[in-house]
C-alpha cells in the first residue's frame, strides 16, 4: 500500500506526548516540530490516526515541501505536484493558510496562486480546462513558515478535540486535547482512581476515562478523507472496528467530579453519558475547602479558576492557597494543577517535582504536578 507523509497540528508543549501517541499507533519517521508532528504511513495510519489520536488537533496528508521566496517559485512548486493522484475532476478544494516569518506574507495572493497552480496541475493531466469544484471537498491548507512552504490536504474536516460529547459547555471550558495531554502526564491507567476537584463541565474526568477504558475519542466521527476516491471505505470500517474491539471493558477506573455550580454539574452528567463513561463517573457538588483524602491512592487532575479565566488574581491566589492546604503530600497520590500564574508555587505552598509548560490556547501556562 502506498505510503505518505503526514502533519498532525497540536498544542503548543504536546509535540512529545503526540510523537510518543504515533509511534505507538505505528506510524514511521515521526518527527516533532514547534507546534506540529509529522509522520509517515499508509492510509491505514491516516484513519487510525484520526480515529485514535487524543492529542492532535487535526491531520493533514503532505502533497508538498518546498522552499519560497517568490511568487513565482511558490507557484511552480504547487504546479510540480501531480494533483490529479488525489483530486478527482470534480473536487472542491478550496485553499486557507498563513505566513509566518517568511518573504511571502499576503495571506490572499497566496491563496489565489496555489489554487491556480493545482489548477494548471488538473489541466495537465485531465486535458481539460474547466473543474466545476460539484463533488467531494478536499480542503488545501497551507503554512508558510521562514520561506519554508507546506501544502496539505485536510483529512480531518472537523477539529479532532470536538469530540461530539461536550454538546453544552460552562464558562471557560478546557480543550478536551489539552484534558487529554494532562491524563497522559499524569500517567492515567485502567485501575486509576481520578479526582477533578474543579470539574466545570467534566471534560478532564471524561478524558479520564476514555484513556482508561481505551476509548478511541473519534471512533464514532466522520472525516472529510472518507468522501476521498483514492482511500477505501474498507480502510476506515476496519479501524473503526479494531477500536472498538480494543476497548477495556473490564477498567476499574472510577472518577469524582466535584464543583459548587450545579448547572455544571448537570452538564457534566450530561457529556459523561454522552461519551458512553457515565458509569464510571461520579460528580458532586461539593467546595474545593472541604476536600477530603478517602481513597488510599488517587490522582488528582484539574483546571482551577484563575485571574485571566473567572477569577480577579486575588481570588485567584486565595484559591490556590486553599489547594496547598487540602492537596496534602501523600504516598500513592499526586496531583496535576494547570495554572498560567507564575506565583502559583508560591500560593501553593510548596514548590513541584515537575513542570510542564502548556498552552490553554494561547494562553502560557505550566502544568505543575506534585507527586512526592
Amino acid at each position: 500500500m502506498k505510503k505518505y507523509t503526514y502533519a498532525a497540528p497540536c498544542l503548543m508543549g504536546t509535540e512529545r506526548l503526540l510523537s510518543n501517541e504515533l509511534k505507538f499507533m505505528g506510524a514511521e519517521n515521526v518527527s516533532a516540530e514547534n507546534g506540529r508532528v509529522f509522520f509517515d504511513g499508509d492510509t491505514s495510519i491516516l484513519a487510525r490516526a484520526n480515529i485514535r489520536s487524543r492529542i492532535a488537533e487535526r491531520i493533514l496528508l503532505v502533497a508538498a515541501r518546498f522552499e519560497a521566496f517568490s511568487f513565482e517559485q511558490l507557484f511552480q512548486g504547487v504546479k510540480s505536484v501531480r494533483w490529479s493522484d488525489y483530486l478527482p475532476c470534480d473536487a472542491k478544494f478550496p485553499v486557507t493558510g498563513s505566513c509566518l516569518s517568511s518573504k511571502l506574507m499576503s495571506v490572499p495572493d497566496c491563496q489565489a496562486i496555489i489554487k491556480k497552480a493545482v489548477v494548471e496541475s488538473m489541466k495537465e493531466y485531465h486535458k481539460k480546462d474547466v473543474f466545476p469544484e460539484s463533488g467531494a471537498e478536499y480542503k488545501i491548507k497551507f503554512l508558510i513558515l521562514k520561506d519554508k512552504v507546506s501544502v496539505m490536504l485536510d483529512t480531518s474536516g472537523r477539529p479532532l478535540h470536538k469530540r461530539g460529547y461536550r454538546a453544552v459547555s460552562n464558562d471557560a471550558p478546557i480543550k478536551e486535547t489539552l484534558a487529554a495531554a494532562l491524563c497522559e502526564l499524569s500517567g492515567v491507567r485502567r485501575n486509576h482512581i481520578v479526582i477533578d476537584p474543579c470539574c466545570g463541565s467534566g471534560t478532564i474526568l471524561i478524558e479520564a476515562a476514555m484513556k482508561a477504558l481505551n476509548i478511541a475519542p473519534n471512533q464514532n466521527g466522520e472525516f472529510a478523507a472518507e468522501k476521498w476516491s483514492f482511500i477505501p471505505c474498507e480502510v476506515w470500517n476496519a479501524e473503526r472496528q479494531k477500536a472498538k474491539d480494543d476497548i477495556r471493558r473490564d477498567a476499574a477506573f472510577r472518577g469524582f467530579g466535584y464543583d459548587i455550580d450545579d448547572n455544571a454539574l448537570e452538564i457534566s452528567r450530561k457529556n459523561a453519558q454522552l461519551a458512553g463513561v457515565a458509569e464510571y463517573i461520579t460528580f458532586e457538588h461539593r467546595d474545593l475547602a472541604d476536600f477530603s483524602e478517602k481513597h488510599e491512592y488517587a490522582t488528582v487532575i484539574c483546571n482551577p479558576p484563575y485571574g485571566e479565566r473567572l477569577l480577579d488574581i486575588t481570588q485567584a491566589e486565595e484559591l490556590y492557597r486553599t489547594m496547598g492546604r487540602v492537596f496534602r503530600s501523600r504516598r500513592g497520590w499526586r496531583y496535576t494543577i494547570i495554572c498560567p500564574d507564575d506565583d502559583f508555587e508560591r500560593c501553593f505552598g510548596r514548590r513541584a517535582d515537575k513542570r510542564r509548560k502548556l498552552y490553554n490556547g494561547t494562553l502560557s501556562c505550566q502544568a505543575y504536578i506534585f507527586s512526592k
